[in-house]
């Protein structure tokens, strides 16, 4: 199984969006997908499922059939990860659902973190435990895929979460706050990086397997804004313009290998559309936009845009899984 994590520190970038519709894409494709919203804001959650499903796994069951709750004998010192539970939103696609308790493992995360330089059994055990998760599920459901869901913050939760990631795709928006937020988040990956790896030197003497934390980024995606009133196009065209040579130089690819322009970019997986006028229909039949009928609401015009939106999502799906090594069923 490979992982993938969908990760940028810059909030409004659509990348929950993002892994929405490529989960769904890829079950369409037919593969068996895990998807896991260690996002404690839990929006990847609420997008899959509905208000009785929220309800239920939010507020109504102990312990909580989510994240958290499969975490939670690990985090009382009772035990190792539990089974964590799986919910099944359309066939070949399973949901570990996201909890906004996950926030309160931020400083246990981090204090375990500094104990894996001292070998410490436990430390490697909480450090790693989104990885065991991970793989239980993909047992659970034999799944040759998993996304990962994160927040966009540099802290010990989400390097938990990448270190359980083979591959890395960042999210961008041609906008000023996206690529500073880019600036900060390629440094911050491979000093990641270079921590695990030290670390893992540490637990020789531990007859334990962990993952490799190898965070490989594979591209970006670039979701498009609607055009405002208050951003001309020439301002819009000028930031679509910097962020190949700001991707190669923050995340440490030689700038030679980027292309003059973001369509020949090799690192670009994709360039989207906003599909804005759709989003209101998707939400309201809880599909993604690429589903929609015209039973769902569209008509006219937005018809030829729910075409265009599958063949991009299918596209990108595509290039990701050559990315990444992951076959597609033929």
């Amino acid at each position: 199984m490979k992982t993938v994590a969908f990760f940028s520190n810059k909030a409004g970038v659509g990348k929950t969006a993002l892994v929405y519709h490529l989960a769904s894409m890829y079950a369409d494709l037919g593969l068996n997908v895990v998807v896991a919203d260690l996002n404690p804001q839990g929006h990847l959650t609420s997008m899959f499922l509905g208000d009785e499903a929220l309800e239920r796994i939010w507020l109504e069951e102990s312990p909580r059939q989510t994240v958290h709750g499969a975490l939670k004998p690990l985090l009382d010192g009772t035990g190792d990860v539990g089974k964590p539970h799986i919910e099944e939103p359309t066939p070949g696609l399973s949901l570990i659902a996201g909890d906004l308790a996950l926030l309160a493992t931020e400083n246990e995360l981090s204090r375990q973190w500094r104990l894996c330089l001292d070998g410490d059994e436990r430390a490697f055990w909480m450090v790693s435990v989104f990885w065991r998760m991970l793989k239980r599920a993909a047992g659970e459901a034999q799944a040759d895929l998993a996304l990962v869901d994160v927040g966009q913050s540099l802290g010990a939760l989400n390097r938990s979460a990448l270190v359980a990631a083979d591959f890395l795709v960042v999210p961008l928006a041609p906008n000023p706050y996206s690529l500073q937020g880019l600036r900060d988040l390629g440094p911050t990956i491979r000093q990641w990086q270079s921590e695990w790896a030290e670390r893992r030197e540490h637990r020789s003497a531990l007859d334990l397997e962990f993952p490799d934390g190898a965070m490989e980024a594979v591209g970006y995606v670039v979701i498009q804004d609607g055009i405002r009133l208050d951003r001309p196009i020439v301002d819009y065209a000028k930031w679509l313009e910097r962020i190949p040579p700001a991707y190669s130089e923050a995340i440490g690819v030689r700038s030679s290998d980027a292309g003059p322009s973001i369509e020949d970019d090799p690192h670009c997986l994709a360039l989207l559309r906003h599909f804005r006028s759709l989003l209101p229909y998707a939400e309201e039949a809880r599909k993604p936009m690429f589903a929609l009928k015209p039973a769902d609401g569209p008509v006219g015009t937005q018809i030829a845009v729910v075409r265009s939106c599958h063949r991009d999502f299918r596209a990108l799906a595509q290039k990701v899984a050559v990315r990444c090594g992951i076959p597609l069923p033929t």
